[in-house]
């Protein structure tokens, strides 16, 4: 009866490890980089903002495309007239009903450029145009005229806000903006995210700190039931150091709990699989950073999506009031034609001895009151205008603050974790001389137990200095914007999730 139980006990075992294994459907090395690479991957709202950057690019794509040569064809195709309406006969000097009965087949082919001077649009345009047409009257009897013209036409407004320019800077600006706000999102996954990795970190670490002390009360068990062997009053230490090892294990245990369920914190806030298994390789690295703090400074206000934006904004702002100061104001437009037209009653002698057709119109639009309106709605736009100044202002104060407290904060958690680092080491050294000093009879098991404590303490301080090292390392680049390990922009390094 025992057999049996004994094999149910290992076909269990065997069959549990196997849904284990088959369960786990991928090992995931688990960093903070690619912490948020997969937030990023898997956040609806990065999918939003990856489709207005490409919505964003189209557009762009089709300002530019504005830039360049049109050709487009106007067919009327036929246009039949059979109406009564009243006209002036200038012979009678009266008016009366006409009914008129006429057919119109017409196209117009034009190929238009806007002209482009230094490599901006000018907001005039050059353009080759060709009309034929066919026209018959029915009065009595059948009259047809053929008309045929080709003519080179130049348009060209002064005094006026330069649409084509002004709709090409608007677009690119809404892309940058699109693009700053991926970048926000990034840099906000980045600091959410690393307050659950650091938790991570923290619990794994704390389990590693676990296993140094274990290892130091297990070779002191040892040399202690040696001892015990020719000196029977080590009993009592033994018994000591036996209960010392139980309360560890149980903080390991507890450090192994609180790392798995937050493994599994991450896990759902990374859409991960629960089946995935999560490594993380728990390093203490402390690196200087050579870097002035006015450099610092100087990061936050080039690189700060904020700070870009709101200048984009503020662009905008320039934009519509250069919009407003032309809305109802003196302007002139030019336009100029040259070419040649020839009208006939016969198509065959459509295209011989052509007629010159050149024009030029120059129109002068002058306003001459208008209750104040214009001025009133630039003002607005200046209104707007200086409240995006004022914007950029504030924001360049907190971007001062929060990079001076975050560089401030990280060199000091730096010099900590410098120091505790030393005072590890000279710690270890310490506790092989106790524990010889302890073989020597020259401290109790006590002491040496408030040495390892100690130790540990020191190490568990090492933990909290370097995780307030690496967050507020995370924090001065969200608020600068820069990769201070990698000596790289992030916007720089996110260039190719700009390209698709």
């Amino acid at each position: 009866m025992r057999f049996f139980i004994i094999l149910i006990s290992l076909v269990s075992i065997i069959f549990s490890n196997t849904n284990l294994i088959f369960a786990s459907e991928e090992v995931i090395h688990l960093t903070l980089d690619n912490a948020v690479d997969i937030a990023m991957n898997n956040s609806y709202r990065t999918k939003m903002l990856q489709l207005e950057i490409e919505e964003s690019m189209y557009w762009l794509k089709a300002r530019k495309a504005g830039l360049k040569t049109q050709i487009y064809m106007n067919l009327q195709t036929p246009d039949l007239q059979q109406i009564s309406d009243y006209k002036w006969n200038s012979v009678l000097y009266k008016n009366e009903i006409v009914q008129e009965n006429s057919q119109l087949w017409q196209s117009d082919l034009a190929i238009k450029q806007p002209v482009i001077l230094f490599g901006y649009p000018t907001n005039g345009f050059l353009s080759l145009n060709y009309t034929v047409n066919k026209y018959q009257q029915k009065d009595g009897e059948i009259i047809t005229d053929y008309y045929n013209r080709l003519y080179l036409k130049f348009e060209q407004p002064f005094l006026l806000p330069n649409e084509l320019k002004n709709d090409l800077e608007e677009a690119e600006l809404n892309l940058k903006d699109i693009k700053l706000r991926f970048l926000s999102q990034r840099m906000e996954l980045l600091r959410s995210i690393g307050d659950d990795y650091y938790e991570i970190f923290e619990d794994a670490y704390k389990g590693i700190i676990c296993d140094k002390q274990l290892q130091f009360l297990r070779d002191i068990e040892q040399r202690i039931q040696k001892m015990y062997l020719q000196d029977e009053t080590r009993k009592s230490d033994l018994t000591q150091i036996q209960l010392e090892i139980g309360n560890e294990l149980e903080n390991k245990l507890s450090a192994k709990s609180s790392l798995r369920q937050a493994s599994s914190d991450i896990k759902q806030r990374l859409q991960l699989n629960r089946n995935d298994s999560l490594i993380i390789n728990p390093v203490i690295e402390l690196k200087p950073i050579n870097v002035k703090l006015e450099d610092a400074i100087q990061y936050g206000y080039r690189n700060s999506p904020e700070l870009q934006r709101l200048n984009i904004y503020k662009r905008r702002a320039e934009i519509g009031v250069d919009n407003q100061k032309g809305q109802n104001a003196f302007h002139l437009s030019l336009e100029i034609t040259y070419g040649l037209e020839k009208q006939n009653h016969h198509l065959s002698t459509l295209w011989e001895r052509f007629d010159n057709s050149n024009s030029v119109t120059l129109n002068a639009y002058v306003p001459v009151w208008d209750g104040g309106q214009r001025k009133a709605r630039i003002q607005a736009e200046m209104m707007n205008l200086k409240q995006r100044e004022l914007e950029i202002d504030h924001e360049e104060i907190d971007v001062k603050n929060d990079v001076t407290n975050n560089y401030t904060n990280l060199k000091d958690y730096y010099e900590r974790g410098v120091n505790l680092q030393k005072s590890l080491s000279l710690s270890c050294e310490i506790i092989q001389t106790s524990i010889e000093d302890y073989e020597r009879k020259q401290i109790s098991v006590q002491d040496l137990l408030q040495i390892l404590n100690r130790h540990k303490k020191t190490e568990m301080n090492l933990l909290d200095v370097y995780l307030g090292y690496r967050r507020s390392l995370v924090n001065l680049m969200y608020f600068t914007y820069y990769d201070f390990e990698k000596n790289l922009p992030l916007l720089e390094g996110l260039g190719n999730n700009f390209s698709r």
